[in-house]
Protein backbone atom coordinates (compact mmCIF):
# COMPACT_ATOMS: atom_id res chain seq x y z
CA UNK A 1 0.00 0.00 0.00
CA UNK A 2 1.25 3.46 -0.93
CA UNK A 3 -0.01 6.45 1.04
CA UNK A 4 0.37 9.89 -0.54
CA UNK A 5 -0.50 13.28 0.91
CA UNK A 6 -1.08 16.28 -1.34
CA UNK A 7 -2.75 19.69 -1.53
CA UNK A 8 -5.02 21.39 -4.06
CA UNK A 9 -6.69 24.81 -4.13
CA UNK A 10 -10.13 25.20 -2.57
CA UNK A 11 -12.99 26.73 -4.50
CA UNK A 12 -12.95 29.51 -1.88
CA UNK A 13 -9.78 30.89 -3.51
CA UNK A 14 -7.75 31.04 -0.31
CA UNK A 15 -7.57 27.65 1.40
CA UNK A 16 -5.08 24.92 0.51
CA UNK A 17 -7.03 21.68 0.79
CA UNK A 18 -5.16 18.73 2.30
CA UNK A 19 -5.86 15.37 0.70
CA UNK A 20 -4.68 11.78 1.11
CA UNK A 21 -4.63 8.92 -1.35
CA UNK A 22 -4.20 5.25 -0.38
CA UNK A 23 -3.13 3.13 -3.37
CA UNK A 24 -2.94 -0.68 -3.41
CA UNK A 25 0.30 -2.34 -4.48
CA UNK A 26 -1.65 -4.49 -6.92
CA UNK A 27 -3.68 -3.26 -9.88
CA UNK A 28 -6.57 -1.17 -8.45
CA UNK A 29 -10.10 -2.30 -9.16
CA UNK A 30 -12.13 0.76 -8.08
CA UNK A 31 -11.95 4.06 -6.22
CA UNK A 32 -13.71 5.11 -3.02
CA UNK A 33 -13.72 8.81 -2.11
CA UNK A 34 -14.56 9.63 1.51
CA UNK A 35 -16.19 12.79 2.88
CA UNK A 36 -15.55 13.07 6.62
CA UNK A 37 -17.71 14.46 9.42
CA UNK A 38 -17.65 17.62 11.51
CA UNK A 39 -14.76 18.21 13.92
CA UNK A 40 -12.59 15.43 12.49
CA UNK A 41 -10.32 14.91 9.47
CA UNK A 42 -9.62 12.44 6.68
CA UNK A 43 -6.62 10.63 8.23
CA UNK A 44 -8.94 9.22 10.92
CA UNK A 45 -10.08 6.83 8.18
CA UNK A 46 -6.58 5.41 7.77
CA UNK A 47 -7.32 1.92 9.25
CA UNK A 48 -10.38 1.48 7.03
CA UNK A 49 -8.56 2.85 3.96
CA UNK A 50 -5.62 0.50 4.48
CA UNK A 51 -7.95 -2.47 4.85
CA UNK A 52 -9.88 -1.51 1.73
CA UNK A 53 -6.60 -1.13 -0.17
CA UNK A 54 -5.93 -4.79 0.58
CA UNK A 55 -9.18 -5.54 -1.26
CA UNK A 56 -7.88 -3.68 -4.34
CA UNK A 57 -9.53 -0.28 -3.83
CA UNK A 58 -7.90 3.13 -4.18
CA UNK A 59 -9.17 5.28 -1.29
CA UNK A 60 -8.98 9.06 -1.22
CA UNK A 61 -10.40 11.98 0.72
CA UNK A 62 -9.71 15.49 1.90
CA UNK A 63 -9.94 17.65 5.00
CA UNK A 64 -12.89 19.99 4.51
CA UNK A 65 -12.33 23.74 4.91
CA UNK A 66 -11.67 24.58 8.56
CA UNK A 67 -10.89 20.97 9.47
CA UNK A 68 -7.65 19.04 9.93
CA UNK A 69 -4.93 20.97 8.13
CA UNK A 70 -7.23 22.61 5.54
CA UNK A 71 -7.23 25.88 7.47
CA UNK A 72 -6.10 29.05 5.72
CA UNK A 73 -3.68 31.35 7.61
CA UNK A 74 -5.68 33.46 10.05
CA UNK A 75 -8.91 31.59 9.32
CA UNK A 76 -11.16 30.21 12.06
CA UNK A 77 -11.32 26.49 12.66
CA UNK A 78 -14.57 24.59 12.15
CA UNK A 79 -15.82 27.41 9.91
CA UNK A 80 -16.54 27.02 6.20
CA UNK A 81 -16.94 30.69 5.38
CA UNK A 82 -19.77 33.14 4.61
CA UNK A 83 -23.30 32.26 3.62
CA UNK A 84 -23.24 29.82 0.72
CA UNK A 85 -19.94 28.18 1.69
CA UNK A 86 -21.64 24.77 2.00
CA UNK A 87 -21.56 24.76 -1.79
CA UNK A 88 -17.85 25.64 -1.71
CA UNK A 89 -17.11 22.50 0.30
CA UNK A 90 -19.17 20.42 -2.15
CA UNK A 91 -17.14 21.96 -4.99
CA UNK A 92 -13.95 20.90 -3.18
CA UNK A 93 -15.26 17.33 -3.08
CA UNK A 94 -15.84 17.55 -6.82
CA UNK A 95 -12.37 19.05 -7.23
CA UNK A 96 -10.85 15.97 -5.60
CA UNK A 97 -13.07 13.79 -7.79
CA UNK A 98 -11.59 15.46 -10.88
CA UNK A 99 -8.01 15.05 -9.67
CA UNK A 100 -8.58 11.38 -8.85
CA UNK A 101 -10.41 10.65 -12.10
CA UNK A 102 -7.40 11.97 -14.04
CA UNK A 103 -5.06 9.65 -12.15
CA UNK A 104 -7.32 6.60 -12.39
CA UNK A 105 -9.35 7.02 -15.59
CA UNK A 106 -12.01 4.43 -16.29
CA UNK A 107 -12.04 2.84 -12.84
CA UNK A 108 -15.40 2.41 -11.10
CA UNK A 109 -15.82 5.35 -8.72
CA UNK A 110 -17.76 5.43 -5.43
CA UNK A 111 -18.44 8.16 -2.87
CA UNK A 112 -18.89 7.62 0.87
CA UNK A 113 -19.91 10.31 3.34
CA UNK A 114 -20.03 10.05 7.12
CA UNK A 115 -22.19 12.28 9.35
CA UNK A 116 -21.84 15.88 8.07
CA UNK A 117 -19.90 14.31 5.23
CA UNK A 118 -23.00 12.29 4.33
CA UNK A 119 -25.01 15.51 3.99
CA UNK A 120 -22.24 16.93 1.80
CA UNK A 121 -22.28 13.71 -0.24
CA UNK A 122 -26.05 13.94 -0.66
CA UNK A 123 -25.66 17.53 -1.89
CA UNK A 124 -22.93 16.30 -4.25
CA UNK A 125 -25.27 13.66 -5.69
CA UNK A 126 -27.78 16.41 -6.47
CA UNK A 127 -25.24 18.88 -7.88
CA UNK A 128 -23.21 16.34 -9.88
CA UNK A 129 -25.62 13.53 -10.81
CA UNK A 130 -24.18 10.51 -12.56
CA UNK A 131 -20.53 11.26 -11.80
CA UNK A 132 -20.16 8.32 -9.39
CA UNK A 133 -21.12 4.66 -9.74
CA UNK A 134 -22.61 4.42 -6.26
CA UNK A 135 -22.70 6.13 -2.86
CA UNK A 136 -22.57 5.03 0.77
CA UNK A 137 -24.32 7.34 3.23
CA UNK A 138 -23.10 6.60 6.74
CA UNK A 139 -24.35 8.09 10.00
CA UNK A 140 -26.81 10.32 8.17
CA UNK A 141 -30.23 11.65 9.12
CA UNK A 142 -33.22 13.48 7.68
CA UNK A 143 -34.37 16.41 9.81
CA UNK A 144 -37.93 17.60 9.34
CA UNK A 145 -38.31 21.14 7.99
CA UNK A 146 -39.67 22.75 11.21
CA UNK A 147 -36.56 21.58 13.08
CA UNK A 148 -34.30 22.98 10.37
CA UNK A 149 -36.14 26.31 10.39
CA UNK A 150 -35.91 26.54 14.18
CA UNK A 151 -32.19 25.82 14.07
CA UNK A 152 -31.60 28.47 11.42
CA UNK A 153 -33.55 31.03 13.45
CA UNK A 154 -31.45 30.22 16.53
CA UNK A 155 -28.23 30.47 14.54
CA UNK A 156 -29.29 33.86 13.16
CA UNK A 157 -29.79 35.27 16.64
CA UNK A 158 -26.45 34.15 18.04
CA UNK A 159 -24.55 34.66 14.79
CA UNK A 160 -25.38 38.35 14.86
CA UNK A 161 -24.43 38.55 18.55
CA UNK A 162 -21.24 36.47 18.60
CA UNK A 163 -19.98 36.49 15.02
CA UNK A 164 -20.45 33.74 12.44
CA UNK A 165 -16.89 32.40 12.68
CA UNK A 166 -17.13 31.76 16.43
CA UNK A 167 -18.81 29.00 18.41
CA UNK A 168 -21.66 29.54 20.85
CA UNK A 169 -22.16 27.30 23.85
CA UNK A 170 -25.95 27.46 23.76
CA UNK A 171 -26.14 26.56 20.08
CA UNK A 172 -23.76 23.62 20.56
CA UNK A 173 -25.59 22.32 23.62
CA UNK A 174 -28.92 22.42 21.81
CA UNK A 175 -27.49 20.69 18.72
CA UNK A 176 -24.51 18.37 19.15
CA UNK A 177 -24.69 18.39 22.95
CA UNK A 178 -28.18 16.92 22.91
CA UNK A 179 -26.89 13.71 21.34
CA UNK A 180 -25.40 12.56 24.63
CA UNK A 181 -28.66 12.74 26.57
CA UNK A 182 -29.91 9.28 25.60
CA UNK A 183 -26.73 7.70 27.01
CA UNK A 184 -26.96 9.26 30.48
CA UNK A 185 -25.38 8.90 32.94
CA UNK A 186 -22.45 9.93 30.78
CA UNK A 187 -18.80 9.00 31.18
CA UNK A 188 -17.73 11.79 28.76
CA UNK A 189 -19.24 14.48 26.59
CA UNK A 190 -18.78 12.24 23.56
CA UNK A 191 -20.39 8.97 24.64
CA UNK A 192 -22.76 9.28 21.67
CA UNK A 193 -19.89 8.73 19.24
CA UNK A 194 -19.21 5.13 20.11
CA UNK A 195 -20.06 2.31 22.49
CA UNK A 196 -16.34 1.44 22.32
CA UNK A 197 -14.69 3.53 25.04
CA UNK A 198 -11.14 3.44 23.62
CA UNK A 199 -12.45 5.14 20.48
CA UNK A 200 -14.10 7.91 22.51
CA UNK A 201 -10.90 8.41 24.51
CA UNK A 202 -8.77 8.55 21.35
CA UNK A 203 -11.14 11.13 19.85
CA UNK A 204 -10.91 13.30 22.96
CA UNK A 205 -7.11 13.05 23.04
CA UNK A 206 -6.74 14.01 19.37
CA UNK A 207 -5.95 17.74 18.97
CA UNK A 208 -7.55 17.75 15.50
CA UNK A 209 -10.85 16.34 16.79
CA UNK A 210 -13.64 17.80 18.83
CA UNK A 211 -14.11 21.45 19.63
CA UNK A 212 -17.26 23.49 19.17
CA UNK A 213 -18.34 24.18 15.62
CA UNK A 214 -18.75 27.81 14.63
CA UNK A 215 -22.25 29.23 14.36
CA UNK A 216 -21.50 29.78 10.67
CA UNK A 217 -20.78 26.09 10.11
CA UNK A 218 -23.95 25.19 12.02
CA UNK A 219 -25.91 27.57 9.77
CA UNK A 220 -24.34 26.22 6.57
CA UNK A 221 -25.03 22.62 7.53
CA UNK A 222 -28.68 23.42 8.26
CA UNK A 223 -29.00 25.27 4.95
CA UNK A 224 -27.45 22.23 3.26
CA UNK A 225 -29.89 19.89 5.02
CA UNK A 226 -32.82 22.08 3.98
CA UNK A 227 -31.62 21.85 0.38
CA UNK A 228 -30.95 18.11 0.27
CA UNK A 229 -34.16 17.06 2.01
CA UNK A 230 -36.33 18.99 -0.47
CA UNK A 231 -38.14 16.33 -2.58
CA UNK A 232 -37.67 18.29 -5.80
CA UNK A 233 -33.90 18.34 -5.20
CA UNK A 234 -33.75 14.65 -4.33
CA UNK A 235 -35.33 13.94 -7.72
CA UNK A 236 -32.39 15.72 -9.40
CA UNK A 237 -30.07 12.84 -8.47
CA UNK A 238 -29.31 10.21 -11.08
CA UNK A 239 -32.06 7.71 -10.36
CA UNK A 240 -29.83 4.81 -11.44
CA UNK A 241 -27.09 5.53 -8.87
CA UNK A 242 -27.03 2.72 -6.25
CA UNK A 243 -27.25 4.00 -2.67
CA UNK A 244 -26.41 2.24 0.59
CA UNK A 245 -27.54 3.75 3.90
CA UNK A 246 -25.58 2.40 6.90
CA UNK A 247 -25.90 3.52 10.48
CA UNK A 248 -25.70 2.42 14.07
CA UNK A 249 -29.15 1.67 15.42
CA UNK A 250 -28.27 3.82 18.45
CA UNK A 251 -26.90 6.74 16.45
CA UNK A 252 -28.57 9.96 17.66
CA UNK A 253 -27.66 11.81 14.45
CA UNK A 254 -30.09 9.51 12.67
CA UNK A 255 -32.55 9.64 15.59
CA UNK A 256 -31.68 6.03 16.41
CA UNK A 257 -32.77 4.83 12.99
CA UNK A 258 -35.87 6.99 12.50
CA UNK A 259 -34.09 9.74 10.55
CA UNK A 260 -32.18 7.22 8.46
CA UNK A 261 -35.42 5.51 7.52
CA UNK A 262 -36.94 8.88 6.57
CA UNK A 263 -33.98 9.48 4.24
CA UNK A 264 -34.30 5.95 2.81
CA UNK A 265 -38.03 6.45 2.23
CA UNK A 266 -37.44 9.85 0.61
CA UNK A 267 -34.96 8.33 -1.85
CA UNK A 268 -37.38 5.55 -2.73
CA UNK A 269 -40.25 8.00 -3.14
CA UNK A 270 -38.07 10.08 -5.48
CA UNK A 271 -37.69 7.04 -7.72
CA UNK A 272 -34.15 5.94 -6.89
CA UNK A 273 -33.95 2.44 -8.34
CA UNK A 274 -31.41 0.82 -6.02
CA UNK A 275 -31.53 1.88 -2.37
CA UNK A 276 -30.51 -0.32 0.56
CA UNK A 277 -30.58 0.28 4.31
CA UNK A 278 -28.61 -1.47 7.04
CA UNK A 279 -28.80 -0.59 10.74
CA UNK A 280 -26.38 -2.18 13.21
CA UNK A 281 -27.95 -3.07 16.59
CA UNK A 282 -26.20 -1.51 19.59
CA UNK A 283 -23.78 0.59 17.55
CA UNK A 284 -23.68 4.37 17.80
CA UNK A 285 -22.37 7.08 15.46
CA UNK A 286 -18.88 6.01 14.41
CA UNK A 287 -19.56 2.49 13.16
CA UNK A 288 -16.11 2.29 11.52
CA UNK A 289 -14.50 2.78 14.95
CA UNK A 290 -16.56 0.52 17.19
CA UNK A 291 -15.11 -2.57 18.91
CA UNK A 292 -12.94 -4.66 16.52
CA UNK A 293 -15.49 -7.43 15.97
CA UNK A 294 -18.21 -4.85 15.24
CA UNK A 295 -16.18 -2.64 12.93
CA UNK A 296 -14.97 -5.64 10.91
CA UNK A 297 -18.59 -6.60 10.26
CA UNK A 298 -19.14 -3.07 8.89
CA UNK A 299 -15.92 -3.25 6.85
CA UNK A 300 -16.99 -6.55 5.31
CA UNK A 301 -20.50 -5.32 4.52
CA UNK A 302 -19.20 -2.18 2.80
CA UNK A 303 -16.67 -4.15 0.76
CA UNK A 304 -19.35 -6.64 -0.27
CA UNK A 305 -21.69 -3.85 -1.36
CA UNK A 306 -18.94 -2.14 -3.35
CA UNK A 307 -18.02 -5.45 -4.96
CA UNK A 308 -21.62 -6.09 -5.93
CA UNK A 309 -21.98 -2.66 -7.54
CA UNK A 310 -18.82 -2.45 -9.61
CA UNK A 311 -20.18 -1.94 -13.14
CA UNK A 312 -19.30 -4.94 -15.28
CA UNK A 313 -18.24 -2.79 -18.21
CA UNK A 314 -15.71 -1.03 -15.97
CA UNK A 315 -14.45 -4.06 -14.10
CA UNK A 316 -11.49 -4.51 -16.41
CA UNK A 317 -10.70 -0.84 -16.92
CA UNK A 318 -7.06 0.17 -16.86
CA UNK A 319 -5.75 2.59 -14.27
Amino acid sequence: MIKKEFHYPSADGKTSIHGIRWIPESKPRAVLQISHGVAEYIDRYDPFARWLCEQGFVVTGNDHIGHGTSVAPGAAKLYFGPKGSWETVVQDIHGLYGITRQKFPGLPYFLMGHSMGSFLARTYLIRYPGTVDGAILMGTGHMIRPMVSAGLALAAVYGRQTGWDKPNGIVNRLSFGSYNAIFAPNRTGFDWLSAYEPNVDAYMADPLCGGNASIGLFREMLRGIRFLTDPKNIRKMNLNTPILFVSGEMDPVGECGKGVRRAFDAFQKAGMRSVELKLYPGLRHEILNEAPEDRMKVYDDIAAWLEAHIPREKAGAKS
